[in-house]
């Protein structure tokens, strides 16, 4: 039997303490910013993924010498892609129309992928890969802070008759006043025989946007029955 389907015990260790760190780092950073899924759970999504690929390629090198046997090494680390996914939904919350977690969702799925490589012996990818998730998550949310430092962040409520395309037109306008709506949030009620909505815009407006001139944008819209801003 070849030699490339046997690992020492030393290197198999080394592999998922490799493993534990690359996806440690991440989860650090996820756990700093509370996040849904934070240090233990990364460092388990990628020692277990690393596991499944060392069981893929070095799991069943006793059948190796047997006749007739067929061997692939993709097919149970393949199964990480996808069962992956059920534990990234987990993360990912949803409020009226509001998502988040979405970025939690994807380390794990990003840490999974670090895992099998690690699984592999492919290190520098692996390494390389971290480095690049750690920028993603710290560095560039540090820089998009900065970028938006000198915007306020407002909350403006709206009561509005619910009729369809309203919520487009209210954050149409709301962007064209210069506001960035970055949640929404719905609210349904019935008052009388008229169908109403409430909805609470969450934007962030340059310093220099005068709040009042966009509310007045926002009820010169049809239907609009209430605004008031926080």
């Amino acid at each position: 039997m070849s030699d490339v389907w046997v690992i020492s015990y030393g290197e198999l260790a080394s592999r998922l303490v490799i493993a534990a760190v690359l996806g440690g780092l991440v989860g650090w950073e996820r756990e700093l910013n509370n996040s849904p899924a934070g240090f233990r759970t990364h460092i388990l999504v990628s020692v277990g993924s690393t596991l499944i690929m060392l069981i893929s390629i070095y799991g069943f090198s006793d059948f190796m010498s047997e006749p007739r046997v067929t061997f692939d090494p993709r097919r149970i680390s393949a199964q990480v892609v996808s069962g992956i996914g059920f534990l990234g939904a987990g993360t990912i919350l949803r409020q009226g129309v509001t998502v988040s977690g979405l970025t939690t969702a994807a380390s794990l799925w990003v840490v999974a992928g670090i895992g099998l490589a690690v699984g592999t012996g492919f290190m520098f990818a692996a390494v390389v890969t971290t480095v690049i998730a750690l920028v993603s998550l710290e560095l560039l949310n540090r820089i998009e802070t900065l970028m938006h430092k000198k915007r306020s962040l407002r909350i403006i409520h709206v009561t509005v008759i619910d009729e369809p395309g309203k919520l487009g037109e209210l954050a149409s306008c709301i962007a064209g006043q210069g506001g960035n709506v970055r949640k929404v949030k719905i609210e349904e009620r019935d008052e009388n025989t008229a169908a109403e909505l409430d909805i609470t815009f969450t934007i962030r407006v340059p310093e220099a946007v005068p709040m009042a001139e966009m509310l007045d944008h926002i009820r010169s819209i049809y239907g609009v029955k209430q605004v008031r801003t926080e």
